[in-house]
């Protein structure tokens, strides 16, 4: 497959586009941003900053990566990979593709390794400094960005698939980056997920959130899948890996942590819901920078 640098970038200041001289990226307007020494973009202006170092940690992310480097997580990308291609196969131009809160890469990088015949544009995007260098450090390939959901430095109506897994989803602005009739691969834990370690970590389990019930406004939902699978954690170092990636390390109380390090094996349930979202053609928003696998 061949892989490039998705380069359709806004500026974050006024949603001009970015063209790139060298190793910096201007706008019209003479906002400048330069590309790291280690190859990522910083595109998330100080002002829209809610804390000095938003995001993932960068123990959250060193954790992150052991762990899904492991492979742990092999079905879900593979599960993400074919969403993506799912009829795009043999398609003449170059597929974009955003991954929306990519973390350290991994999704992207099997994603890129998925075996298609299919050109790929990709981009990466997190809010933290700590994922986007380690996702440029792995792969040098796509475009790897700090940025926001919440304000995506992308032109309007660029991208063919936006990927938001285990994120937080901003459909106003994936409608817009999205071209007509582009889609939105979207993955959730659903309630069984990591179960195992949640009753033990916690002294009770919150109620479950449930399922998305309708599209969210400019998208129809147009397939849907649950992946179910049995994960077997067989040393102490997997174990914390796994409850050090996830908000539980902090949301748990001392006593929770503490039985889940004297863990010297686990099997935990994973669970997750993956839906493709299709955009409505119809519904174009203003270029403001402010189908479980079934077919239904």
């Amino acid at each position: 497959m061949r892989v490039e640098p998705f380069s359709a970038l806004a500026c974050p200041l006024d949603g001009d586009p970015l063209t790139p001289e060298g190793q910096t990226w201007r706008c019209p307007a003479g906002h400048s941003f330069d590309t790291a020494r280690q190859g990522y973009v910083h595109l998330l202006p100080v002002q829209n900053k809610r804390s000095l170092d938003p995001g993932d940690s960068k123990a959250m992310v060193a954790a992150r990566q052991r762990f899904l480097n492991a492979g742990y997580y092999q079905p879900i990308a593979e599960a993400v990979s074919k969403a993506v291609l799912r009829d795009a196969t043999g398609e003449a131009h170059t597929l974009s593709c955003l991954d929306a809160g990519g973390g350290e890469g991994y999704y992207l990088r099997e994603l890129a390794s998925a075996g298609s015949d299919m050109a790929l544009s990709m981009m990466g995007l997190d809010i933290s400094k700590w994922a986007t260098l380690a996702a440029a450090k792995q792969d040098q390939r796509p475009r790897w960005i700090v940025g926001s959901n919440a304000s995506l430095p992308v032109l309007p109506g660029t991208l063919d698939r936006v990927l938001c897994l285990f994120g937080y989803p901003v459909y106003r602005e994936f409608a817009r980056v999205l071209k007509p009739g582009g889609v939105l691969i979207q993955a959730d834990v659903g309630p069984d997920h990591l179960r195992e370690l949640r009753e033990i970590i916690y002294p009770s389990l919150k109620p479950d959130k449930p399922p998305m019930a309708a599209a969210p406004e400019g998208f129809v939902i147009a397939a849907t899948e649950t992946l179910r699978f049995p994960l077997t954690l067989d040393s102490q170092d997997a174990i914390a890996d796994l409850l050090a990636m996830t908000p539980h390390l902090y949301r748990a109380p001392v006593q929770g942590r503490e039985k889940a390090a004297r863990l010297e094996q686990l099997t935990v349930t994973v669970e997750v819901r993956l839906m493709r979202l299709e955009q409505i053609v119809a519904h174009i928003v203003p270029s403001v920078f402010r189908r479980i696998w079934t077919d239904p």
